[in-house]
């Protein structure tokens, strides 16, 4: 077994790993940008090391940095955790190639066959896995998609080789959309995963999403642990996963189940990863889906998942602890049919959002109260501590609540109790959105499909929701009649802490010395303290959300009219234009491509 393990993530799921180790009696080191120095993955771990700024790009995603950390830390194995570099076959690569460093996670190998769509559909199709009609090789051209259209019919979906949750992916209603929707996959392929590669598929218009969980270890044993239906999505993005699916038959589940194992054996997988279909819904259906129902599949996520909480609660089986003991070479212990599901469980994610405004992310706050639920069957998963400060640069999940019944009608009740339990004041929350789910007579009678939250809930009823139930208190209040700090002191890159309470006295002022001092996030174009410098007097056209930049249209120079796009931001999972309002000519371009803003930040300027 491992000493020492690095987790290279942050937050909620980094906390889950630590707490594994720590079971196993295996040391614990955190990695932070200067914009977690005091979240709650670097409190619980035994040390931690800043690897760089809030910029992810720069710090939680610098390959060198973390394995550089790992080496000073003395850590003898790593794990990624989900997101960041979870699924980046180079990056497990350079682990696997570093002396005394072990991969926690699968071979770099399996995750690039798998990681790349294409090569997985093969390796698939070959295992007798059923495949969604569409291509096995990248398509470059618009007349490649044309002439799948003509062949298969329309909606068809344009996908990013290394893409995943709705990221990379486009539909294609007809022939006209083409072009644009061709190169508008490529571009997001190109800026989140450094990969303009795509490929087609027919577009299933009302699936289910059936995920199987899967543990392989070293030796050829490959297990599944059963289902999670993760069908209620938003753009694409999972917001509630139960298990096992009430929508399913156990000849049906097998089925799949049986498929997933199939595939994972022929890529030569190990360690823990999750083998997700599309089951295709049958409207008016009396009764689970039977055997004879077509499911598809979509793709393997190399790595543990968001909702592998939902598979611990049903089974009893520790995933994170299973990760750890396959990499250090230990076999699995149990066969196939030991595996037992007991009861039913539901994740609900804890995003720091305002569903009424279309889900829009929290700009800041601090928890002015936090006071999560608890009883028999109730299970959360959080880095936070009441007078935590949101941290924006990164997803808004803050925690997942995960609640266990006997029958899924105990589970969606016991839901219900926690959610109403579950006080957060000081920043949004989609709490109030989870409230609504309950009583929802789609997702209560199980028959709703991955495009219900986008095309068929009334959203008015999500307004209503979150003003019965939400937090009105938004803004983080500061009113504190004590001073209480704590300080960070990094030696060689080290941290350690020093606390310091003082009553009635006035604040601490902060030195600005040290190489990693911690500074606020940076807009675009600089630190908080260098703001864009805006030249002349022209119009400023601003970022009206968080995001991305995916691209820049226009240069300095360049005359533009009313409605010409300036700039395409990609925020929640949707390229929004940023156009012109009136004519002129560009003086300015504030942003390059790549580069994450806040709302409000400087764009262009217009003379």
């Amino acid at each position: 077994m491992f000493r020492k393990v690095l987790v290279a993530n942050r937050g909620e799921i980094a906390v889950r790993v630590m707490r594994a180790c720590e079971e196993l009696n295996v040391g614990t080191v955190a990695i932070y940008s200067e914009a977690d120095k005091d979240s709650g993955h670097v409190r619980y771990a035994d040390e931690a090391y800043n690897v760089g700024p809030a910029r992810a790009a720069d710090s939680y995603l610098d390959h060198e940095a973390v394995i550089e950390a790992a080496r000073k830390a003395d850590a003898d194995a790593i794990h990624p955790g989900y997101g960041f570099l979870a699924e980046n076959a180079e990056f497990a690569s350079k682990v696997e190639d570093a002396e005394g460093i072990t991969w926690v996670g699968p071979s770099s190998d399996a995750m690039e066959s798998l990681g790349e769509k294409t090569k997985a559909r093969k390796i698939m199709n070959e295992a007798d896995v059923p495949i969604v009609p569409g291509t096995t090789d990248p398509v470059t051209e618009p007349e490649e998609v044309k002439a799948f259209g003509e062949k298969h019919g329309y909606p068809i979906a344009i996908k990013a080789e290394g893409g995943g949750g709705g990221r990379g992916m486009k539909v294609v209603w007809d022939e006209s959309e083409v072009e644009d929707q061709l190169e508008s996959a490529k571009r997001e392929g190109e800026a989140y995963f450094d990969n303009p590669s795509v490929y087609l598929e027919r577009y299933l218009e009302q699936p289910r999403h059936i995920e199987v969980q899967i543990v392989a270890d070293q030796h050829g044993n490959v297990r599944h642990l059963g289902e999670r239906d993760c069908s209620l999505q938003r753009r694409h993005q999972k917001v509630i996963e139960e298990g096992p699916s009430a929508a399913l038959t156990d000849d049906l589940r097998e089925k799949i189940g049986e498929a997933a194992r199939r595939g994972v054996s022929a890529a030569d997988y190990t360690n823990a990863g999750t083998v997700e279909f599309l089951v295709e819904e049958e409207p008016g259906r009396d009764g689970p889906l039977g055997p004879d129902a077509n499911f598809y599949f979509l793709e393997v996520n190399t790595r543990i998942q968001v909702e592998h909480t939902v598979t611990e609660e049903i089974t009893g089986i520790d995933i994170v602890k299973r990760q750890i003991r396959i990499a250090a070479g230990e076999e699995i212990d149990f066969d196939q049919d030991d595996v037992e599901i007991d009861g039913h469980a539901i994740e609900f994610r804890i995003n720091a959002e305002n569903a009424a405004e279309d889900f829009a992310p929290a700009t800041g706050g601090t928890l002015t109260t936090y006071d999560p639920p608890g009883g028999i069957g109730v299970r959360l998963d959080d880095a936070l501590k009441q007078g935590d400060e949101l941290v924006t640069d990164y997803d808004s999940m803050i925690a997942k609540l995960i609640v266990w019944g006997e029958d899924r009608d105990e589970c969606l009740e016991r839901s219900l109790r926690a959610l109403r339990e579950y006080e957060i004041e000081g920043i949004p929350t989609i709490i109030p959105f989870h409230r609504l789910m309950l009583t929802d007579e789609e997702f209560v009678a199980s028959t709703h499909t991955t495009k219900y939250l986008d095309e068929e809930l009334d959203e008015s009823r999500i307004a209503d929701a979150q003003e019965q139930w939400g937090s009105a208190d938004t803004g983080g209040a500061e009113d504190e009649e004590s001073v209480e700090r704590e300080f960070t002191v990094e030696v060689n890159g080290k941290r350690f802490e020093v606390n310091l309470e003082e009553h009635g006295a006035p604040a601490i002022p902060t030195g600005d010395g040290g190489s990693r001092a911690a500074s606020p996030p940076q807009p675009a174009g600089g630190s908080a303290d260098e703001e864009t410098a805006v030249e002349g007097d022209g119009e400023t056209v601003d970022a009206e959300m968080q995001g991305t930049i995916l691209g820049v249209e226009v240069e300095v120079g360049d005359e533009v009219t009313a409605g010409d796009v300036l700039v395409v931001l990609e925020a929640m999972k949707m390229e929004n234009d940023i156009v012109a309002s009136r004519g002129g000519t560009v003086s300015q371009v504030a942003i390059e491509e790549g580069e994450s803003v806040d709302m409000g930040d400087t764009l262009v300027v217009l003379e």
